[in-house]
């Protein structure tokens, strides 16, 4: 199960650092660039090429004005409201700022820099201020509840309703019936998070940019030559000599797996997990106290008794109790399992003659141990099968034969941000679906971690649309000529975003107000495209090995297979302590909170075992406070990949992974539906049922009673 920021909850990310220089003048917005229309093939690209940050104060403003004007001019419409009307020009409305808005947060999360921070901290507040103007503005809002309240009876067809009834329900559930002042006062507090989400991120980003300097090699025995490399491009690019352990996961992750030594893992673990937390200009404690704070307040004014049951009105689970549920159905058998990979973990250990109580810093260390004791499965052995651009290929293949897709590369035909980044052109049954785009390298700049994001998303209402979608990673570049070679753990992140494009390139919507889901549902389709990476087919044609070319051996496959259920304990739990923490905070009437108290307190309360900490501590849970986006939310996680066990046991039901009929009727009823339909029905109209839990238990090898 990934734990990565799904592009729909991140395009509007706006990742900051604590220096900034201003942007410089702006260019008339008669001459800005990032005001035009796309043009080119495809349906039109994005102007990546012509992309600078002195662009946009001018291209934020003329484009604000354009998206009011255009809103004015329905809400003054002299004529009855109507669908046609009202709704119509409202899918229409604001097009110019979705592209440039698509630009800034694009190149703020690939390609930060000091402008594009000094452009967050200025804009972030005032774009809040103009989304409001829209939510409240009275003679629009009544043109949509006359349109509401005569959806039975003025002849709308079942799209047409569903969008109405979700705008209504979107604008009361965002402030549209509050007075003057309480529609001012919620104003204010959207404003101010917003500030506040920009301070968190470029405190976060801040701490995320320092490194672990290592002078002696002997320092570093027991990593792979390849990460030691990585390791070592980072101090060249820092003017350091030696070894840069940078303080983001995909660095970390493996010094904590392969170090042998112990201080060393201390050292590097200790600072990753206190980012945010030394106290110094970059802790981000204060600001989190203060998000709390006014997102309660905010739900309050809104009538809700917290923020999670604001939250959670438009969810599948759709009360912070359904999700706890679910969570604490999973919680006691995720701790009984780490207390057992512990005690294997200590046998070792003690074996060994170590002389040491297994501390979190020996956790993935020691856990690699047991693997290779019990499985003989090594996962430096695995890595030579997993060259990255086989494993790209394996994914467009499992697409293909799955849904029909067709892929063509046209890297160097169309703008890119960045040299490295790739480019496919899709196609599906002969029509154009749209672009691929891949930007897969670790950077200075770069936010950390892998994700999805849609630059455009498909819709048929005219202006009829195509997708551009992209995925982007944070993988070490290998050196001049040498392979990537990338763990099986980042081949699964690899499927996991290319699920969500997936599901970005079969959607088939009419209207775009119909297109984004739920939150717990979002991560579903991207969960479930994982399960083809280790099939034998993909592993047949793209697991050979990079020197000798030879397919992975089915011995090797085998102790993959037989280690699936393995070090689940760790996996689940530092994973569902951070979805709880999420939903205790974010329950919390009043939403007064000390951060570091309150984590300590919960941990204790659900009995955290000591060897392990939660996947995001607070203090650096960029999930929760770089956005409102999965706040209270992080349990969509759990709740998706109990959808994604029961879908993936529907293929193994019907005898093959590659059942088209299963696949056929996934695409059509699930993936490219987007949210025309009940969500929770839509799924029951695949499986004929409910998710079932106990494929989840399953899968993670928990006992299912």
């Amino acid at each position: 199960m990934r734990h990565l920021p799904h592009a729909a909850a991140l395009a509007a990310l706006m990742s900051t650092s604590a220096t900034a220089s201003p942007p410089q003048a702006a260019q008339a917005p008669a001459t800005n660039p990032l005001l035009s229309p796309w043009t080119g093939p495809y349906g039109g690209v994005p102007p990546w090429d012509k992309v600078k940050p002195e662009l946009f104060p001018a291209a934020f403003a003329a484009a604000l004005a354009e998206r009011r004007a255009e809103y004015e001019r329905i809400a003054n419409d002299p004529a009855k409201p109507s669908f046609a009307n009202t709704f119509v020009p409202m899918q229409n409305a604001g097009q110019t700022l979705n592209r440039v808005m698509t630009l800034f947060g694009v190149m703020t999360g690939n390609m930060n820099s000091p402008a594009y921070q000094a452009l967050d901290r200025e804009w972030s507040p005032k774009l809040a201020k103009a989304s409001d103007e829209i939510t409240f503005n009275p003679k629009l809002f009544a043109r949509i509840e006359a349109i509401y309240k005569a959806r039975d009876t003025s002849g709308l067809d079942a799209q047409q309703k569903r969008l109405v009834t979700r705008t209504y329900d979107s604008f009361v559930r965002q402030g549209a019936k509050l007075t003057p002042a309480q529609k001012a006062e919620l104003s204010a507090f959207n404003q101010n998070l917003a500030i506040n989400f920009s301070e968190f991120s470029q405190r976060l980003l801040a701490d995320e940019g320092t490194a672990i300097i290592v002078t002696d090699e002997a320092r570093l025995a027991g990593l792979p030559d390849s990460v030691k490399a990585v390791a070592k491009a980072a101090a060249a690019e820092r003017g350091q000599h030696g070894w840069a352990i940078v303080n983001t996961r995909s660095a970390v992750d493996p010094v904590l797996t392969f170090a042998t030594d112990r201080a060393l893992r201390e050292q590097v673990w200790r600072a990753f997990t206190k980012r945010g937390d030394n106290g110094d200009i970059n802790d981000t404690k204060a600001t989190i106290a203060r998000i709390v704070r006014l997102r309660a307040s905010r739900a309050h004014l809104l009538g809700f008794k917290t923020h999670a049951d604001w939250r959670m009105q438009d969810t599948m689970a759709k009360i912070p109790a359904a999700a706890m549920d679910l969570m604490m159905r999973v919680w006691p058998a995720a701790k009984a399992r780490v207390a057992e990979e512990v005690r294997d973990m200590q046998a070792i250990a003690d074996k060994e003659g170590a002389k040491i109580t297994i501390e979190p810093w020996d956790y993935r260390f020691y856990q690699e141990k047991v693997r290779k004791s019990r499985y003989d499965l090594d996962q430096a052995e695995l890595k030579p099968y997993f060259e990255l651009n086989n494993i790209i290929q394996g994914s467009l293949y499992a697409a293909n034969r799955l849904y029909g897709l067709e892929f063509k590369e046209i890297t160097g035909t169309v703008p890119v941000f960045e040299p490295n980044m790739r480019v496919w052109h899709v196609t599906r049954n002969g029509k154009e679906v749209g672009l691929f785009y891949r930007d897969d390298f670790a950077r200075t700049g770069k936010r950390s971690g892998a994700w999805a994001n849609t630059y455009r998303g498909q819709r048929n209402l005219p202006p009829v649309q195509t997708v551009l979608s992209s995925n982007n990673n944070n993988f070490a570049k290998g050196a001049p000529g040498e392979p990537v070679l990338i763990s099986l753990d980042d081949a699964e992140t690899l499927f996991h975003e290319f699920g969500h494009a997936i599901h970005a390139m079969l959607q088939n919507v009419t209207y775009p107000g119909l297109a984004g889901t739920p939150r717990d549902f979002v991560e579903y389709p991207s969960q479930v495209n994982e399960h083809w990476l280790l099939t034998r087919d993909v592993l047949d044609k793209y697991a050979r090995h990079y020197k000798t070319g030879q397919p992975m051996p089915q011995a090797l496959l085998d102790k993959i297979e037989a280690s699936k259920t393995f070090n689940q304990g760790f996996a689940t739990t530092e994973y569902l302590s951070s979805a709880i923490v999420d939903m205790k905070l974010h329950t919390i009437p009043d939403g007064v909170v000390d951060p570091a108290a309150f984590e300590a307190a919960t941990l204790r309360e659900i009995g955290m075992p000591g060897q392990l900490v939660m996947r995001h501590r607070l203090p650096q849970f960029n999930h929760l406070f770089s956005s409102d986006s999965y706040s209270a939310g992080y349990y969509s996680y759990l709740w998706s990949e109990t959808m994604d066990a029961d879908t993936f046991a529907a293929f193994e039901e019907a005898g093959s992974p590659w059942d088209k009929a299963t696949a056929d009727r996934f695409a059509r009823i699930l993936l490219s539906t987007g949210n025309e339909t009940d969500r929770a029905e839509a799924y029951r109209a695949f499986r004929g049922r409910d998710p079932d839990v106990n494929a989840l238990l399953k899968q993670r090898g928990f006992p299912t009673k």
